[in-house]
């Protein structure tokens, strides 16, 4: 007998979960209960005949109450159904039945089970089954079933495409007139690849809908012209929309509000609405996602405040908003947001606060959570004479966040740049593995604020230091900067310039200070400047054209910079000299400039001015060709705005772009007020085309390794989890043997350590190790505190044992307090420490230095993300700062690297492979010229997390 209801103790509510489907629009998957009779009917009358006949081999127009009885009462171990479900009605459901040897019913131990889908046939093709599947599969390996069976007729092309494609190893054989399928249900690379491109696709293709839709209705506009819906409105309209507009307002009283055809209500409005813009007070925004809903739009931006930001009673506000939102299959920006621009010429879209009309068309897309960064970053691209290819300000995060950007970008052909301002990181693991596959084709420049959560975000905290963070994203090719002008500075060099093929670093300028001071900022930021070259003051354009063509031509340097103060005529200079320095460009085009200026605004405005397309007639410095607004559909007449239309947000008009792309215009070229900020743009490119290349020539492995014990580990964690009680969030730190065991398995022997409660056991230990021995205290205010005289080495007798011991005693306490140990001694080498923690923003990550001060008071620390590859282990050792004592410093014997590299991966495979296991610390671990010693070791356990990045396809449930 199943549950009653979703309140019932044993409903597994952990496999609810929100999903987005390949079109894009979003579904909710949950167990089936035995309240779901009416909603099974009603969903089985809108199956076809033929969909019937598919699943049930036969003729089968309704189904009886004892199929209804079956398909709703589920045990959620040996049975189990799920439903996908929009609006609350079902559109597909799955079931698995466990069987045994026989194909009869059966329990565990048996690990097989059958699985049947239903998809309505209104919603086959959307990628139903597929995520049925994934979730299934993931519930049916947490109730031990390993395979799954199938029988599917031939003609049933869609559904064998369905397991086919999931990428599980599986086996095909045609019985008795049907298709019999195997699938073993554990995960491999091929299969979460196909999971993991079906998830870019799916979330892609759902921000798309929201960046270009064919209709947008603003439902909230006020009929006075004031207020935040009406400003949107103008500024959709005013920007030059490509698609059908609407003004919702439920006292309308004519047809046109600001020159857009107005309704009561989305439901009057008749037509297919794709974007609704909400910007109604937050207790009257249940009611239009209502209507929204209702009418099938399929995306919300909404700008109303009131939510989290404001509260705990707002944060429940804003829950209560994503669960009303995803239950009609919508996808939300905000609340609390900014809006969303799309400058593609077919779109036009200035869903936003910000003014008309459209800010400039380029190369860069914009992601930031805070509308007032989003303003400030508008502003200084602007100012910069940069465009966009697309912006996105969230606020508030609630469902729409930068990894779904992120999937977008990825193979958004109008981006080459990905900027992002993130207040917070959702889901972090989620997002490092994002950036880095886009980081493979596009740079990922991020700027991470407040080291607080915000309110309003519901993530995860972090127990990392901000270095540790930044460390990781690095690791994933992301560009880290710390503000929102270094943001803009290395955006625009990325966007407008290749990328440099290594650090040497021409200058040249009309300067010797300004170069000194260039040279110098090199430096700071690691790179190998060349000696500056000075032109003079005298210097006219042609020397600053010659000179660069020169520089850009030789083989000594990667890229360069020019360095300009102002002539008597700044104008003359701004004019002659940009046109000078894009000649010497066009003319040996491949490696990045950026300038240095002191005081030469109109250069700024000359450098990123596109060049006119007649070069008969060139453009003044600082003008862009001029390009006609597309009019509005002729169905919605748009007569000239009021004289005062008071706007939201502080921000000045932009410019009209052309629709040529930046990547046209290869003679713009980035300038910087400061040596500084162009040099540190600069070292980022070099460090980002330096990650680029290793990861395109060097691809790491994780190894495998025949020794390593996984079924034996899983079992052991699994007995000694089983007092642990896993709704208290406890965990547990193992005894000594417990964690000597666990490690074992993964081929980390632990020295071992004799306890020595007195002298005398003291010497039994000594002699069953063999002298010479170690004698150390274990004390926690004492371990792995050599400085304070806790531990005695290379004891070679009884004697001197002995007397250490009574030393240690004497000195530090009572041996009941110092919990004495004794260990064989091990061959010298380099003290290490090796650890590994599960961060609940971050996730596992390893971690690498030297034991004692250098680690513990300067910090130096080397971080990884688990799994780490071979390349990360070997980059892991040799990044912090100490690496060179173990690579022969100083004339020493360099320590057996290879042997460490191992150890590192072996603990990396033991937490991948078991997230029960919390934390690992291994100090010190001494390696020698020959193999390491691992003198003592700390393993903590917990109840894993349910699902992981890992699991099924799932948004962040709330």
């Amino acid at each position: 007998m199943g549950m009653t209801n979703e309140s019932d103790p044993s409903y597994p509510a952990h496999w609810e979960a929100d999903v987005v489907l390949r079109d894009g629009g979003t579904a909710r998957i949950r167990p089936i209960t035995t309240a779901d009779a009416g909603r099974l009917v009603s969903f089985y009358e809108q199956v076809s005949d033929e969909s019937k006949y598919y699943r049930f081999f036969a003729p089968y127009p309704r189904l009886s109450d004892r199929d209804v009885h079956r398909f709703t009462h589920h045990d959620y171990v040996d049975r189990v159904g799920l439903a996908a479900t929009i609006g609350g009605e079902f559109i597909g459901t799955v079931r698995y039945d466990r069987i045994g040897p026989d194909g009869r019913p059966a329990s565990a131990p048996a690990d097989e089970a059958e699985v049947a889908f239903l998809v309505q046939d209104a919603h086959q093709g959307r990628g139903v089954a597929s995520a049925l599947l994934e979730h299934i599969g993931a519930v049916a390996r947490e109730r031990g079933i390993r395979r799954f069976a199938a029988e599917v007729l031939p003609a049933n092309t869609k559904m064998i495409k369905v397991f086919t494609d999931v990428g599980y190893e599986q086996k095909r054989s045609f019985e008795d007139g049907s298709v019999h399928l195997t699938l073993d249900l554990e995960p491999t690379a091929h299969s979460l690849a196909v999971q993991r491109a079906r998830e870019q696709r799916a979330e892609a293709r759902s921000v798309q809908r929201l960046l270009a839709p064919g209709s947008v209705a603003v439902v909230g506009v006020s009929r006075s012209g004031a207020g935040v819906g009406a400003a949107a409105l103008r500024n959709l309209r005013d920007s030059g929309f490509h698609g059908h507009l609407y003004a919702v307002n439920e006292a309308v009283t004519r047809d046109l509000l600001d020159g857009v055809r107005a309704y009561r209500t989305v439901e009057a409005i008749g037509a297919p609405v794709d974007l609704a813009v909400i910007a109604v007070p937050a207790d009257r925004v249940p009611e239009a996602v209502a209507a929204c809903g209702e009418h099938g739009v399929q995306g919300l931006v909404v700008l109303s405040a009131g939510y989290g930001e404001s509260g705990p009673e707002g944060l429940e506000r804003q829950r209560e908003l994503v669960r009303q939102v995803r239950s009609y299959g919508m996808r939300l920006i905000g609340p609390n947001a900014y809006g969303v621009i799309n400058t593609a010429p077919e779109v036009e879209l200035n869903a936003s606060l910000t003014p008309a009309p459209m800010p400039m068309r380029g190369r860069i897309g914009l992601f930031t959570q805070s509308g007032a960064i989003g303003i400030a970053l508008l502003s200084a691209l602007l100012r910069r004479g940069e465009g966009l290819s697309s912006f996105v300000s969230a606020g508030n995060r609630a469902d729409v966040s930068g990894n779904d950007i992120l999937q977008y970008w990825y193979d958004d052909e109008t981006t080459d740049v990905a900027l992002m301002y993130l207040e917070t990181l959702g889901n972090p693991r989620k997002f490092t593995r994002l950036a880095r596959r886009t980081a493979a084709a596009k740079p990922v420049v991020v700027a991470k604020g407040g080291r607080h959560i915000p309110a309003g975000h519901v993530v995860p905290g972090t127990r990392l230091p901000d270095a540790t963070v930044s460390a990781l994203l690095r690791q994933a090719g992301v560009i880290r900067v710390d503000t929102v002008t270094e943001l803009v500075d290395a955006g625009l060099l990325l966007a407008a310039q290749p990328l440099p093929a290594g650090p040497r670093i021409a200058i040249l300028g009309n300067s010797e200070s300004l170069g000194v001071l260039t040279y110098d900022a090199c430096l700071t930021q690691g790179l190998s400047p060349l000696p500056p070259l000075d032109l003079t003051t005298a210097a006219s354009p042609a020397d600053f054209r010659d000179a660069l063509a020169a520089a850009l031509a030789s083989p000594d340097n990667d890229a360069v910079v020019v360095t300009a103060i102002p002539w008597v005529s700044e104008r003359a200079l701004a004019d002659d000299l940009a046109d000078a320095l894009r000649d010497a460009v066009t003319e040996v085009p491949g490696k990045p400039v950026a300038v240095v200026h002191v005081e030469l605004g109109e250069l700024v405005a000359a450098l990123s001015a596109a060049r006119a397309s007649d070069p008969e007639e060139p453009l003044p410095a600082g003008a862009v060709p001029e390009v006609r607004t597309p009019a509005a559909p002729p169905t919605e007449p748009k007569p000239a705005p009021p004289a005062e239309t008071p706007a939201p947000a502080a921000l000045p008009p932009f410019a009209t772009a052309p629709a040529t792309p930046a990547a046209g215009y290869p003679d713009r070229i980035p300038s910087y007020p400061a040596a500084e900020r162009a040099v540190r743009a600069l070292a980022e490119a070099v460090r980002y085309g330096q990650w680029r290349r290793a990861a395109a020539d060097t691809v790491g492995q994780v190894p495998e390794y025949e020794d390593i014990d996984e079924p034996g580990a899983a079992a052991q964690l699994a007995a000694l989890l089983v007092d642990l009680d896993p709704d208290t969030g406890g965990v547990l730190t193992l005894p000594d043997w417990d964690g000597r065991e666990l490690l074992a398995r993964y081929g980390i022997r632990v020295l071992p350590a004799l306890p020595a409660p007195s002298p005398d056991a003291a010497v039994r230990a000594a002699a069953v190790l063999g002298y010479p021995v170690a004698l150390k205290t274990t004390a926690p205010h004492l371990r792995h505190r050599a400085d304070l005289g806790g531990v005695r080495l290379d004891l070679a007798n009884e004697t001197e044992l002995r007397r250490s011991y009574e030393e240690l005693t004497e000195g530090l306490g009572k041996p009941a307090e110092l919990l004495p140990v004794v260990q064989a001694m091990v061959p010298r080498g380099v003290d290490t420490v090796v650890r590994s923690v599960v961060d609940p923003a971050v996730g596992a990550v390893l971690s690498f230095g030297l034991a004692g001060v250098a680690s513990e008071l300067l910090g130096d620390t080397a971080h990884r993300l688990v799994p780490a590859t071979d390349r990360d282990a070997a980059e892991l050792i040799r990044s912090i700062r100490t690496a060179p004592l173990l690579f022969g410093w100083r004339g020493s014997d360099p320590v057996d690297t290879p042997a460490l590299e191992e150890l590192l991966l072996r603990v990396s495979r033991l937490v991948d492979d078991h997230p029960e296991v919390v934390g690992v610390s291994l100090e010190p671990v001494v390696v020698a010229t020959e193999g390491f010693s691992v003198l003592s070791a700390t393993v903590r356990i917990a109840h894993p997390p349910v699902r992981g990045d890992l699991g099924p396809r799932t948004l962040p449930s709330y």
